[in-house]
């Protein structure tokens, strides 16, 4: 089998299994189905993707380039708070319309192992980091990513394993108005804004090193190094 061969059967193959998938759920991503769906026999499935596990993680990196072309396609406005609510209720949608990818993909420990998934992390990083440029982040991109990521993950499972029927929708609103009244002070800090100014700021200029490193080359790397402690300890980052 040419290379090229290989890479038009390899993309057979995971359409077969994602349309499996999609149609009829995990169970129904056999090696006989997909092998069959495909049109090939079980030891090309195998020489291609090892094994099942590995045909699987293929599926999930599969299900996340989809959804990274949403995210894209998403843009962004002058305003980095309403693109984080986009982006909050583009991923709700992604997983109530296509619940078999998702928990395939969040629900296994898949998230962080593929190119795919490490771009989505990018982008709520850099969702994040243009907050905190404009000095609103409640504390450090790193730690609101981890906060952002484990509610939305968590609210959209529990709203998939709800039969349709009772599934309340609006359960996402309240989860997400109130992780960003925790994440984001509503104007650049002041005095009586709801976080404290100093926590602000540094956050602020911990992204700004993080973001354009050229622009603190007086530093030495020891002193650059020291400054981020500082400024992580001021965010309140453990």
């Amino acid at each position: 089998m040419t290379t090229e061969e290989a890479t038009d059967t390899r993309g057979r193959i995971l359409r077969a299994a994602a349309g499996l998938l999609e149609r009829e759920g995990r169970d129904a991503v056999s090696t006989r189905a997909v092998s069959a769906a495909a049109g090939v026999q079980a030891p090309t499935l195998y020489r291609l993707f090892g094994d099942m596990n590995g045909l699987l993680d293929a599926v999930a990196a599969y299900g996340f380039e989809q959804y990274l072309r949403d995210k894209r396609a998403m843009g962004e406005t002058d305003d980095p708070v309403a693109d984080l609510r986009r982006g909050w209720d583009l991923h709700v949608e992604f997983g109530l319309s296509r619940p078999a990818f998702y928990v395939l993909m969040y629900g296994n420990g898949r998230a962080g192992g593929s190119a795919a998934g490490h771009d989505a992390a990018a982008i709520l990083h850099r969702l994040l980091g243009r907050v905190a440029a404009a000095g609103r982040l409640t504390m450090s991109v790193e730690r609101a990513a981890r906060l952002t990521h484990a509610t939305a993950v968590g609210v959209v499972l529990t709203l998939i394993a709800a039969p349709e029927a009772e599934r309340d929708r609006s359960l996402s609103e309240l989860a997400r108005d109130s992780l960003l009244r925790t994440l984001v002070t509503d104007a650049v800090p002041a005095a009586d804004a709801g976080v404290a100014p100093l926590v602000g700021r540094a956050v602020a200029l911990r992204e700004a090193l993080h973001t354009d490193a050229g622009d603190a080359g007086s530093l030495t790397a020891a002193e650059r190094a020291l400054l981020e402690q500082w400024l992580d300890r001021l965010a309140g980052r453990p």
